[in-house]
């Protein structure tokens, strides 16, 4: 029987500096928040998780509330730290440093996880969930990053940085697995 993990990128925040964990969605991601509730309104869903930052929590929380479940956190499914306070990027810098992480696997900035790094620990929650929740469907509120870090574990040909550059804020993409094998993937969010 089949397991179907829907990863549900958050919806658009706006960036504040020292505040990556708490902070909320802009009031077009709260729009975009009603969207991704109706489009999964039929969509059976067993299952609520997701990263601890509040823009992810924010995305999938309707989902849950529709269905009574509680939404179960899990801090390894938070965004990778790309760097430290210490590191400032001039213009351009920042998708530079990114685009050199999904290159080079173990290259990490200063302060920061290297794309492997974080892939593991992320990638951990997910074998987890595949055995505990074996023929059930999960939502699964996440990030950019982490989300085509656990794609790429899965298949080397999704989560690559110009697949990641190709996402949206929200996005919404169901994977399908027989045991731990990734036998389906589309998207759903347009």
């Amino acid at each position: 029987m089949a397991t179907r993990l829907y990863m549900i990128r958050h919806a658009e925040s706006s960036y504040s500096p020292g505040k990556d964990r708490t902070r909320g969605l802009s009031p077009k991601g709260q729009e975009d928040v009603l969207r991704v509730t109706e489009l999964l309104r039929d969509t059976r869903i067993d299952e609520v998780v997701s990263s601890p930052y509040a823009r992810a929590l924010l995305t999938v929380e309707g989902i849950a509330a529709e269905r009574g479940l509680p939404v179960m956190q899990f801090e390894e499914l938070r965004e990778r730290k790309l760097h430290g306070d210490e590191v400032a990027f001039a213009s351009g810098g920042f998708l530079d440093a990114i685009e050199r992480s999904f290159a080079d696997h173990k290259a990490a900035l200063p302060g920061g996880e290297s794309f492997r790094e974080a892939q593991q620990r992320a990638v951990q929650v997910v074998k987890r969930l595949l055995q505990a929740y074996g023929g059930q469907s999960v939502a699964v509120g996440t990030h950019g990053n982490i989300m085509c870090m656990i794609l790429h574990a899965f298949d080397s040909r999704y989560g690559g940085f110009d697949f990641w550059k190709r996402t949206t804020m929200p996005d919404v993409y169901r994977m399908t697995f027989r045991d731990e094998e990734l036998v389906g993937f589309d998207r759903l969010w347009s």
